[in-house]
């Protein structure tokens, strides 16, 4: 079949072989955030005519404000992986504590859990700017059979077993890796069908594209300083560009494409980083060492970390392998 006309659907069937668990739960898993992105993209897509914009009213275990569609994202995402009996436990952002779930037969024999950030760049749903879903799974560690504990989900990223995200964009992309490359799919939103656009997606080695809050400058330890000093000077194929969206995904997603880093330091304002281990640096980290790019906290690889709770923060440093590795030596001769 031509890559050019295949679905998501064929695509994960044709590739479930090469998965090392090979029962299908994982195609089904795909399946059910797949069905669930299209629920939320449509939401997404008529956010301006109803009253969904806007926040919800409550605020999240981050201390942020939670916006409508946030929760709407959320409840989706949830429910759909719940209703298809494959999961045990879903971790998400918006939820305080993760969320236990039996199989239907009640004999927790479900082997998956999912961490879920329901609707990443959200405070950007008003200006009409992209905003994403990133996810990420793992097996359980605690035995088949028994309730899950804390324990299947603070595992480091390395146990992925499969990550991607969701861009809610001019056009809506799923994008995932099981460990075998990355591929994008994008909405034909006449008849709801993900087709393969984007095969075997690499980061280029190089980039000129640096994506980071300028904003915080005088926050940022002086590594990451010196970093954007060197981005800013013109010398050889510099300066490079600054370009920032403030969407972990749609900055991530840029970058693949084009070549480029993102980053999201500490600061004196964020001592420990503002993005989330589980929730956003690990999938992303996944997918992007599996495009031939590179993630780090500035000294260590972030699928290295160990976690030790659900919603713990960390600097994140994630891009082209080359510019990666000369923000880290900034950030080590500091």
């Amino acid at each position: 079949m031509s890559q050019r006309n295949q679905t998501l659907g064929e695509f994960i069937i044709e590739n479930q072989s090469s998965f090392k668990y090979t029962s299908g739960e994982l195609s089904r898993l795909i399946n059910s955030i797949r069905l669930a992105a299209k629920v939320v993209n449509h939401e997404v897509n008529k956010a301006g005519l109803v009253d969904i914009i806007g926040a919800a009213g409550d605020t999240n275990i981050q201390g942020e404000d939670q916006q409508k569609l946030d929760v709407y994202a959320n409840d989706t995402f949830i429910k759909t992986m719940t209703k298809r009996n494959i999961v045990c436990g879903i971790a998400s952002e918006e939820e305080d504590d993760f969320v236990a779930i039996n199989s239907q037969d009640e004999n927790h024999q479900n082997k998956y859990v999912v961490l879920i950030d329901p609707l990443d760049g959200s405070s950007n749903i008003d200006v009409n700017v992209s905003v994403g879903t990133i996810f990420s799974i793992y097996r359980r560690v605690t035995p088949v059979g028994t309730p899950v504990t804390i324990d299947d989900f603070l595992q480091k990223g390395n146990q992925q077993v499969a990550a991607g995200y969701v861009v809610y964009g001019t056009s809506t992309m799923l994008v995932y890796t099981t460990g075998h490359g990355v591929n994008g799919f994008t909405l034909n939103p006449a008849i709801g069908t993900f087709y393969l656009s984007h095969p075997n997606m690499q980061f280029p080695e190089n980039g000129n594209i640096y994506s980071v809050n300028e904003g915080n400058y005088i926050h940022f330890p002086k590594g990451i300083k010196d970093y954007i000093k060197y981005c800013q000077m013109e010398e050889g194929d510099r300066p490079y560009t600054s370009r920032y969206i403030g969407s972990l995904v749609s900055d991530f997603h840029r970058n693949m494409i084009k070549g480029g880093i993102y980053m999201y330091p500490k600061s004196s304002k964020n001592a420990k980083g503002k993005l989330r281990l589980l929730y956003e640096c690990n999938p992303m980290a996944f997918l992007a060492e599996q495009a031939n790019g590179k993630a780090s906290d500035g000294f260590t690889r972030i699928m290295d970390i160990a976690p030790t709770e659900l919603h713990e923060r960390v600097p994140f440093i994630c891009g082209s392998k080359n510019m990666v590795e000369k923000a880290e030596e900034f950030m080590r001769n500091a």
